[in-house]
């Protein structure tokens, strides 16, 4: 029990020591990832080790200390000295038990890694995807919104409501190298819009529909595919004319058009009005213009099927004589955009249609669509830390491993040297068996990321989570780190010397 005792000190010493190397890692890793560490990641600067994370670090190491070293602790306690000292004669390498023992810990670390590097890869497939997705605006950096409210103790007369927002238009668009336009809400901003359903003139008409397609509904200004670089696909957009000349025209996607009529062409020319108007006094509206698909739910979801209505009307709805939105988001393109050079000219600007009137949600676009990345960079940059520390750990694992059973072994590698063995043949058969394991843990591995993978389905986009790319990619990649780390101790015990070797012994 003495020497079990001394046993168990050294292995929760050893883990004591590793835990406070682990946490000076972390704490130099926290400090790089913070300075270089991407800008979608939330509360980036914020992240830190504090009384607890130390807590939990240092308890887990002298946890697995612990138990670890009982293992062996109490199979020494309870030996008998007889069978010790035949386990213990010279030349002996150790057991079946002892290997079996040591190749199921390099092949759990294997597999692990694998599991790990595989549920990254398709984080960072995914998050290659949604950067290759048209969120429906054009260089986001060069765009900077204001959210600004007209409430009706400023103007309570809608009709001036919309004549305001067309003077702050007009005053954001004096500034030089500007273009401006405002609109319900921008894309990915993630504000509650207005839904209901459409009926179309000649075609569909819900007015008794219990469960009938709802659209999403903008209204918005004349300009605003101009300043945000969202695509026309067909048509015109809407005119301050339209507006002021109480023109019935709309707008709707280009998924509306293909689902209603077939081609965004066919879509021009077609009337559609909300169901909710009732059927006497309805005023049917003429599509003038089909947009492009635009990502209002996040990159990751779906495009909504979107009816871009003029931001003034009126007999909209029966139950309101004029339909304004005092509450909208601007968005001005320049250059400056993100600088408080410019933020400060909007609000002299927005103040010189009124000064009661002040600037809220300061955001570029560019902000904006960093933020919808924000889940996915979250989870690519967690995963692939655990990725890395498991891949270190596993070729750490077959680099031991090897080192061990082969260290044992120099009386038996000399004489197979003097005997004439060649040394290259001695390097390939400790190399075929740390690769032999590492196919083992890769088999296990690929087994375990099937399922594991499955679970991950809400957070992946573009690629699938069988997806044989990866899993190939990443089970040749480790299997080749494997093979290294097993030719390293490898290629030493083939270096000996056998005279040497053979004097020592």
């Amino acid at each position: 029990w003495r020497i079990a005792r001394g046993l168990l000190l050294e292995t929760v010493s050893l883990a004591a020591i590793g835990g406070a190397l682990g946490l000076a890692f972390a704490y130099g890793a926290l400090g790089i990832l913070r300075r270089l560490g991407p800008a979608t990641l939330p509360r980036l600067h914020e992240v830190s080790l504090d009384w607890q994370s130390v807590a939990l670090a240092a308890g887990a190491s002298l946890l697995a200390g612990f138990v670890l070293g009982a293992i062996p602790a109490l199979r020494v306690a309870g030996r008998r000295v007889v069978a010790g000292l035949h386990g213990g004669a010279r030349g002996a390498s150790g057991g079946r038990r002892q290997h079996r023992a040591q190749g199921v810990l390099v092949v759990v670390q294997v597999a692990l890694a694998l599991v790990l590097l595989v549920s990254s890869g398709l984080m960072i497939r995914t998050f290659q995807a949604l950067r290759d997705v048209d969120p429906g605006f054009a260089n986001a950096g060069e765009l900077q919104t204001v959210r600004v409210a007209i409430p009706a103790a400023v103007e309570p007369d809608p009709a001036r409501v919309i004549r305001m927002q067309n003077d702050i238009v007009d005053a954001f668009e004096a500034m030089p190298g500007s273009s401006a336009a405002f609109l319900t809400a921008m894309p990915l901003e993630g504000r509650d819009a207005d839904w209901d359903v459409i009926d179309v003139q000649g075609g569909q008409s819900f007015l008794n529909a219990a469960e009938a397609p709802i659209r999403r509904f903008h209204y918005t200004s004349p300009g605003m595919l101009r300043t945000t670089g969202t695509r026309l696909v067909a048509g015109r957009d809407i005119e301050w004319a339209d507006i002021y000349d109480d023109r019935p025209v709309a707008m709707v996607s280009e998924n509306l058009a293909l689902e209603l009529w077939g081609s965004p062409d066919a879509a021009l020319g077609k009337r559609i009005a909300p169901a909710r108007a009732t059927a006497d006094g309805r005023i049917w509206r003429e599509v003038v213009g089909v947009v492009q698909n635009v990502r209002d739910n996040g990159l990751s979801a779906p495009a909504p099927t979107i009816v871009y209505w003029p931001a003034f009307m009126r007999g909209f709805y029966a139950f309101e004589n004029v339909t304004v939105r005092r509450s909208m988001t601007f968005v001005v393109r320049s250059e400056l955009a993100g600088t408080q050079a410019l933020v400060a000219q909007m609000q002299q600007a927005v103040w010189s249609v009124n000064r009661d009137l002040p600037l809220a949600a300061v955001r570029t676009m560019q902000e904006i669509y960093d933020e919808s990345l924000a889940r996915p960079s979250f989870t690519l940059v967690m995963l692939a830390a655990a990725a890395a520390a498991a891949l270190v750990l596993g070729v750490v694992g077959v680099y031991g491993v090897l080192g061990y059973v082969i260290a044992p072994r120099r009386r038996e590698i000399a004489i197979r040297l003097a005997l004439g063995a060649q040394r290259r043949e001695v390097t390939r058969r400790f190399v075929r068996y740390g690769v032999a394991l590492a196919c083992v843990g890769v088999a296990l591995g690929l087994g375990a990321a099937l399922g594991v993978t499955r679970l991950m389905g809400s957070l992946l986009f573009g690629v699938q989570p069988v997806d044989a790319l990866t899993y190939v990619a990443v089970a040749v990649s480790l299997t080749v780190v494997a093979a290294f780390a097993s030719w390293l101790p490898a290629r030493r015990a083939s270096a000996v010397d056998p005279a040497e070797a053979l004097a020592i012994e």
